[in-house]
């Protein structure tokens, strides 16, 4: 009797949550339509896919002054620009296709739900639009996250692994993928420009490009962007000291740290987001894409060096 009692109340606090949420939405729209007031100063998390970022968003997403979705929008940013009406060439974005309109809807979506007009979002593929944001908020910061070649290209392929997680969006794709002679049949992260050429190449070719286009792109991108506007995180430094790295990156982001948001970070590794495997440096030196891994490294050897490797 008492566990169905439970169930019902359960339930019942469920459905008033969920329609409380749906209200207040309504609301806040309501609102916003008034004033048409956009965001100000939004916080961007960039960097490639499976480079920390989730980790950082979800970190920067504590803070009491901001507000946040707590997950990904990918398909709502590719919604204002569908890929098939770009004919598939990228995810990238420029500062031409940023418009009046886009940044009414980006600043009433993001305020209905996240109920702030100062917020932090993350998606990788926003990585290959930097022009375009910093079009649509000229006063929008910047993190970005870097993690080394051969780690990074490591989880990358793992992840190719998990088309059910990384390529829900990619149904529609009009190309045969069959990469490694089959074995990846559907993209996986994002679209760079010249994708179509990968399609039947190995997987960690794939993977060495996709790393490659999108670090290249934010480091072309970030001289549009005021340096205090623009902050930079190894993935590296962060496993070695996660207080002081966010504690920095708080900072620049004009945000406090306060003594419970320490706290947080001081057991932010424990409880990692959307991990594979343990959180470690240079794994890839012993997993099986190793051989794989030291093929391409030469490859984008000078890439590697300009984010700032090798210091």
């Amino acid at each position: 009797m008492n566990r169905n009692v439970n169930e019902l109340l359960s339930k019942i606090r469920k459905t008033l949550h969920f329609h409380g949420r749906r209200m207040a939405v309504a609301v806040r729209t309501a609102c916003w339509s008034l004033t048409r007031r956009k965001l100000e100063r939004p916080i961007f998390v960039i960097g490639c896919s499976r480079a920390g970022t989730t980790v950082v968003y979800r970190t920067l997403s504590h803070s009491r002054e901001i507000g946040s979705l707590q997950r990904e929008t990918h398909d709502f940013w590719v919604a204002l620009h569908p890929l098939a009406e770009k004919h598939w060439a990228s995810h990238a974005l420029g500062a031409a296709d940023a418009t009046a309109r886009d940044r009414d809807i980006v600043s009433r979506y993001f305020f209905a739900h996240a109920g702030s007009y100062r917020i932090v979002d993350k998606n990788n593929q926003n990585g290959l639009c930097v022009p375009y944001l910093h079009a649509l908020f000229p006063d929008a910061q910047f993190v970005y996250v870097k993690r080394s070649a051969g780690d990074n290209i490591h989880s990358l392929i793992e992840g190719w692994g998990r088309a059910d997680e990384f390529a829900t969006w990619s149904a529609g794709v009009p190309a045969d993928v069959r990469i490694d002679s089959g074995r990846y049949t559907r993209w996986c992260f994002f679209l760079p420009e010249g994708w179509r050429a990968y399609v039947n190449e190995s997987i960690e070719n794939v993977c060495a490009f996709q790393y490659r286009a999108i670090n290249q792109a934010i480091m072309e991108a970030r001289a549009l962007v005021p340096p205090a506007q623009w902050t930079e995180m190894f993935y590296e430094d962060l496993l070695r000291d996660p207080v002081g790295e966010f504690r920095r990156t708080f900072a620049a982001c004009g945000l406090r740290f306060t003594p419970e948001l320490e706290r947080h970070c001081r057991g932010v590794l424990s409880t990692p987001y959307n991990a594979f495997s343990e959180i470690r440096l240079d794994k890839w030196r012993d997993q099986g894409n190793r051989g794989r891994i030291e093929r391409v490294l030469p490859g984008i050897a000078d890439l590697v060096a300009g984010m700032g490797y090798g210091r």
